[in-house]
């Protein structure tokens, strides 16, 4: 299996997806939020490094995000694929994804991008607020996410259009039809 970026808007399913995605191919998951908190947890010099600019209310550069990557990207079982969920966010980082892999002789592989109505997102992040407590999720956080999504992360869609290998799937009101759509991509990739 080829390697996957999954990629959308907040609330959009990449980590939902992601997971059916690991269960019926094998692959690797590399979710940019639990690797940086297995980093710090474990105490890593990168995960210090990390947590020094976490603590101190700073984006952690992409320089030292990709050398954590890269130590998690290396571990992964080879030949079987990654799923890089949560990353890339920026186009600096999807060059510098796209470097750490050539480096290693591979590519970025496909990217999904989950497209869903912002009425739909709205809603699913409100309901994940409630059921799992999260303070992050109120209506007025939500919508500057959005708008940072927008400005800084979106503008990634052209650029993995550019390289060729963005395919977009459209939320018709249904995980399964999605997953299905997904699924039946991905069976034509192998």
């Amino acid at each position: 299996m080829k390697n996957i970026i999954i990629f959308g808007a907040p609330g959009s399913g990449k980590g939902t997806y992601s997971d059916e995605i690991v269960k019926r191919y094998d692959m690797g998951h590399i979710s940019t939020g639990d690797v940086l908190r297995g980093e710090i947890k474990n105490g890593t010099e990168l995960g210090k490094l990390a947590k020094g600019y976490i603590d101190n209310g700073q984006l952690i550069p992409d320089e030292l995000m990709i050398d954590i990557l890269a130590n998690t990207y290396d571990a992964q079982e080879p030949g079987k694929g990654v799923i890089f969920d949560g990353f890339p966010r920026t186009i600096a980082q999807a060059e510098a994804l796209k470097a750490m892999l050539a480096k290693r002789g591979h590519d970025m592989g496909v990217m999904i991008e989950l497209i869903v109505d912002e009425e739909t997102l709205l809603s699913r992040l409100l309901k994940r607020a409630i059921e799992q407590g999260r303070d992050d999720d109120n209506e007025e956080t939500i919508k500057k996410r959005f708008a940072v999504y927008h400005s800084q992360t979106e503008p990634l869609s052209k650029w993995f259009e550019a390289e060729g290998i963005r395919y977009a799937f459209t939320w018709k009101g249904s995980k399964d039809v999605m997953l299905g759509e997904i699924f039946d991509f991905l069976d034509g990739l192998k």
